[in-house]
């Protein structure tokens, strides 16, 4: 399986002593953009559903590790109900505002550049997420104007493939 490093983090495949971090993550207020707070049982839907994404596409989610563990998430994605590959982030709030989601992103885009051929990979954000539009900026994503046809309160921001 892929792993990826930046200075200061380990994006790597989830282990299942990630769970309680994932899982409290998910049941917190932090999710409000992304349809949470979930309960448990929600959580561990996403959380298998992160796992088995690698499986079906042979791309997904990694988990944050700054050394001390799980404080993040970040990956691929595409399902069959949005229209693109997405890119999405996200930062267990102790970990918020150290720059991690913007470090993991940027590793996650080049190597995505790699192991697909889109012209464009996209963020769905909701409208009023002001921290990943911050992050998808600092990417160089811009927002295209179009609202997400699979939920219509996401933003659909464009990472367009480097020359």
């Amino acid at each position: 399986m892929t792993t990826l490093t930046t200075d200061r983090l380990t994006l790597r495949q989830q282990e299942m002593s990630d769970w309680p971090a994932y899982r409290d993550f998910y049941a917190s207020d932090a999710t409000r953009y992304t349809g949470g707070p979930y309960d448990a049982k929600q959580a561990w839907t996403l959380f298998a559903g992160d796992a088995g994404h690698w499986r079906l596409k042979g791309f997904g989610w990694f988990i944050l590790d700054d050394g001390t563990g799980a404080v993040g998430a970040c990956g691929l994605h595409h399902p069959p109900h949005q229209a693109e590959i997405e890119i999405g982030w996200n930062t267990f709030p102790a970990a918020q505002g150290k720059g991690y989601a913007t470090e993991a992103a940027r590793a996650v885009l080049d190597w995505g550049w790699t192991i697909t051929d889109a012209p464009r990979i996209v963020s769905y954000i909701d409208r009023d997420n002001a921290a990943s539009k911050a992050v998808a900026t600092k990417l160089g994503a811009s927002w295209t104007g179009d609202m997400a046809a699979h939920d219509p309160a996401c933003e659909v921001w464009a990472h367009r493939r480097p020359s």
